[in-house]
C-alpha cells in the first residue's frame, strides 16, 4: 500500500471517529431540557458541584449559567437579549424587575419549602414573587488594635478616634442606602429623615478615608491598616479575619440591616415549572445547610442547624434575623435617583 493510500485511509478513519464522537455527544444530551440561570458568578465551583449537579442528575436537565452584576443582567432581560429562565438579584434590583413586569408570579403550591423559611424572606418584593434564598447582615467590622473604645452603635463611627479611619459604601452599592438610613438614626430620628441623614454624613467627613464600591476595596484597605473599619456585610467577615485575625464584627444596638438576595422566574420562560422546582430545591434544608457550611450564603431555612464555628461569618438564627432593619425595596427604588444626585453633590464632592 503506497503512502498516498495510507494517508487517505487514515483521514477517513479520523473523520469517522469524529462523526461517532459528535453523535455520542448529541445522544448524551438527547432528551435533556435546558434551564438557564442568571447569577453573579461567585463560588462557581461550589455551585456547579454541590448545587447544580445534583439537580441536573435528578431532573435530567442541563443547567446553563450566565453571570454578571445585578444591573447588567437585569438590563439584558429588559432588552429581551436573553433566554434566561431563572434570575438571582438583590431585592432592590428584583423590585425593578417586578415593577417592569419582567417576572412570572409563582405557584406557591409548588414551593413546599416556603413554610420552612423566615417570614421576612418569603416575599420581599410582594406576594407571588421570588423569595429571598439568603439574608445577610450589614453591620460594622473593625480592628480593635486601632480603635480602643468598644464599638456598639452606628454613632461610634462619628467618634474622634475614628478620624481618617473609616471606609463607607458608595450610594450606588447595595448597602449605600442602608448606611444613609443609619445616618438618619444617628441624627436621632426613628423614621427616615433625608435632610438629617445628609447633614449627619457631612459631620462624618473628617473620619472618611474612602468610599468603596467593591467589597474587595474595603478588605484590601482593612488588611493594609489604611482604615480601622466601617460598615460592611457580615458575609465578608471571614476574609477580614484572614487579613486581621483580631478583627471584630458588631451588630449595632440600633440594629443591623437585612441584605436580601432573591430568585425569580423570568416572564414567558418555557421552563416555569422546572424553574419553580429549582427555587424549591434552593430553599430545601439540604441545600441551605450546604451553602451555609461552605460559608457561601447565610441560610433562610429555619431547620438548618449550625455549630458555633460554622456560624462565624454567617447571619444565622431567628433571634438575629428578627432584629435586622428591613428597608422596603419599593421605597429604595422610588427614592434612589434623588439620593444618588444629592450624595454626589454633598458627600462625594
Amino acid at each position: 500500500m503506497n503512502g498516498r493510500i495510507k494517508m487517505l485511509l487514515g483521514s477517513a478513519a479520523i473523520a469517522s471517529a469524529l462523526t461517532l464522537s459528535a453523535c455520542g455527544s448529541d445522544s448524551a444530551g438527547a432528551g435533556k431540557e435546558k434551564l438557564v440561570i442568571s447569577t453573579w458568578g461567585f463560588s462557581e465551583d461550589f455551585f456547579n458541584e454541590d448545587v447544580y449537579a445534583p439537580f441536573e442528575e435528578e431532573h435530567n436537565v442541563d443547567i446553563v449559567v450566565e453571570t454578571g452584576n445585578n444591573a447588567e443582567r437585569l438590563n439584558k432581560i429588559r432588552q429581551g437579549n436573553s433566554d434566561v429562565d431563572l434570575v438571582y438579584l438583590s431585592d432592590y434590583y428584583a423590585q425593578q424587575g417586578v415593577d417592569d413586569g419582567l417576572f412570572e408570579e409563582l405557584d406557591s403550591s409548588k414551593l413546599t419549602n416556603l413554610d420552612k423559611i423566615y417570614e421576612t424572606a418569603k416575599s420581599p418584593n410582594g406576594e407571588g414573587y421570588g423569595p429571598a434564598y439568603t439574608i445577610g447582615q450589614f453591620g460594622i467590622a473593625y480592628n480593635p488594635e486601632m480603635v480602643k473604645e468598644t464599638v456598639s452603635s452606628w454613632k461610634d463611627l462619628w467618634n474622634a478616634e475614628w478620624e481618617s479611619n473609616v471606609a463607607i459604601p458608595g450610594i450606588t452599592t447595595t448597602t449605600g442606602p442602608m448606611f444613609l438610613d443609619a445616618a438618619s438614626k444617628v441624627s436621632g430620628n426613628d423614621s427616615f429623615n433625608e435632610d438629617a441623614a445628609f447633614k449627619q454624613l457631612d459631620a462624618l467627613k473628617p473620619n472618611i478615608v474612602n468610599e468603596y464600591n467593591q467589597t474587595s476595596e474595603f478588605i484590601n484597605m482593612f488588611g493594609q491598616g489604611e482604615i480601622a473599619g466601617g460598615p460592611i456585610m457580615e458575609m465578608y467577615f471571614s476574609s477580614l479575619k484572614e487579613a486581621v485575625p483580631e478583627a471584630e464584627f458588631v451588630t449595632p444596638e440600633e440594629g443591623g440591616y437585612a441584605v436580601m438576595n432573591t430568585v425569580n422566574v423570568v416572564k414567558d420562560s418555557d421552563q416555569k415549572e422546572l424553574a419553580e422546582e429549582f427555587i424549591n430545591y434552593q430553599l430545601s434544608t439540604e441545600v441551605q445547610e450546604k451553602t451555609a457550611k461552605a460559608k457561601v450564603d447565610s441560610p433562610v431555612n429555619t431547620e438548618v442547624v449550625l455549630s458555633d464555628e460554622e456560624q462565624e461569618g454567617i447571619t444565622y438564627g431567628e433571634d438575629v434575623i428578627e432584629k435586622l432593619n428591613v428597608l422596603p425595596a419599593d421605597f429604595l427604588v422610588e427614592n434612589s435617583k434623588q439620593w444618588i444626585d444629592r450624595w454626589n453633590k454633598e458627600v462625594t464632592k
